[in-house]
């Protein structure tokens, strides 16, 4: 099976990789994955970023045959009992390409607006363990029990914890096709790094008793240090774009609207079973939330526009439109200013007539570019130095050692784009 993508080239999966990857690609809930965004919103602001999370999962899944590769190469190093067999190179492709299964409508965003939504993990592990899917069916026709297992190598319960922490960890397969597709569809380069270079560089060590994956060497260095700096990058330029952000922002509101019009007992038609289930905090099933993605949501916001609840309408408008609102910075590490500024926004736009809640927003983009465990756990990276003994990634590292727990913060007041002088006016000095 041979695959032309436009981050890795030809990829070419044969023999057992295949069979797994091509029986799991032909079911219904892989490819809904072709209708969900992996950037969301972010198209609005980078046109070329209309990639889906099917081609991610197909990247992800190649990257982690290049790790089981490497892997082999190093088997050496390790027990036989902590050796790649047949199951766990089978599981953990599957892993890798079902990993974003769970994802709803406009990637992450889904989740967070609404109030009693479940984390996509959990959809995900809903989706490998219940019976009615194809994906379950599928995986127990490869081998019985395997949805089990893939679902605990997801959920980091699984026999060889290296492969675990390998599809979700400080340095996994998912982060590692994303920073690469993300960078080329947006057109930047922030994310670039050097990925053969990257595994080359891997080896296994020892810690309290388990193994895990290490950087070998000082030649690691350099590409374990630019992964981390792009990621940072990534998320500083692409990821928090103030655009995206205040596109997120009306998205927030336009659900916060649905949800109060459901409550009155006047939601909007269409409106998806899902949007009910969240807003009432009602159980929604594996099988309604599956309905759901970005053309079915993008459905309902044309409908919303030309419905009869103006507020709803002039959302769901705005946003198709592109008609974003404004961003302006706050003071970095100054809370009480960022709370004043909102508030005086707030009155500005209520002497307009408009609702403060729905159009003015204090948005705080914050991330932590190398994260590190302080409690002795095993998590995290590893670095073998020739004569010295082994130690995390964050001390081997200068640069990442900078990084290493620091919490980046950066907070922006979000209101609408046609008031901007009167809001300026009315906070300039809090922006001193």
């Amino acid at each position: 099976m041979i695959l032309r993508d436009p981050v890795h080239g030809l990829i070419a999966f044969e023999g057992m990789a295949e069979r797994v990857i091509r029986s799991l690609l032909d079911t219904r809930e892989v490819q809904r994955l072709r209708r969900v965004r992996q950037l969301g919103l972010a198209s609005l602001v980078f046109p070329g970023a209309e990639h889906s999370r099917f081609s991610h999962a197909v990247g992800t899944a190649h990257v982690m045959q290049a790790l089981l590769d490497r892997i082999d190469a190093c088997s050496e190093e390790l027990p036989p009992d902590q050796r790649l067999d047949d199951d766990a190179r089978s599981e953990a492709l599957a892993a890798a390409l079902l990993h974003d299964l769970g994802h709803g409508p406009f990637s992450h965003l889904f989740e967070e607006v609404l109030p009693h939504a479940k984390h996509h993990e959990l959809w995900t592990q809903d989706i490998v363990l219940d019976p009615s899917t194809e994906v379950h069916q599928t995986l127990e026709s490869l081998s019985s029990g395997m949805s089990e297992r893939v679902a605990g190598l997801l959920s980091g319960n699984y026999r060889l914890g290296y492969l675990s922490r390998s599809v979700s960890g400080t340095l996994d397969v998912d982060r590692a096709d994303y920073l690469l597709r993300d960078s080329h569809m947006t057109g930047v380069r922030y994310g670039l790094y050097d990925l053969d270079w990257l595994l080359q560089a891997l080896s296994f060590a020892c810690v309290d008793g388990r193994w895990v994956l290490a950087i070998q060497g000082r030649k690691g260095l350099p590409p374990a240090e630019s992964f981390f700096l792009g990621r940072h990058f990534m998320y500083q330029q692409v990821y928090h774009h103030k655009a995206t952000r205040a596109a997120d922002a009306l998205v927030r509101a336009i659900f916060m609207r649905v949800s109060e019009l459901i409550f009155d007992g006047a939601p909007p038609d269409p409106l998806l079973p899902a949007f009910r289930a969240a807003a009432l905090g009602e159980s929604l099933s594996l099988q309604e939330y599956l309905r759901m993605d970005d053309a079915e949501l993008l459905t309902c916001l044309s409908a919303w526009e030309r419905g009869s609840d103006p507020t709803l309408a002039e959302l769901s408008k705005r946003l198709r439109c592109r008609d974003l609102p404004k961003t302006v910075p706050l003071p970095e590490g100054r809370r009480a200013r960022w709370e004043e500024a909102k508030a005086r926004a707030g009155q500005v736009i209520a002497a307009k007539g408009l609702r403060p809640d729905l159009t003015v927003w204090l948005d705080i983009a914050d991330d932590v570019p190398y994260q590190e465990p302080t409690d002795g756990s095993i998590d995290g990276m590893w670095v073998t130095l020739r004569h010295q003994p082994l130690q995390r990634l964050g001390d081997a590292s200068f640069i990442l050692g900078q990084l290493r727990n620091k919490h980046i913060e950066h907070p922006r007041l979000i209101f609408p784009a046609e008031f901007r002088g009167e809001v300026l006016a009315a906070i300039h000095d809090v922006l001193d």
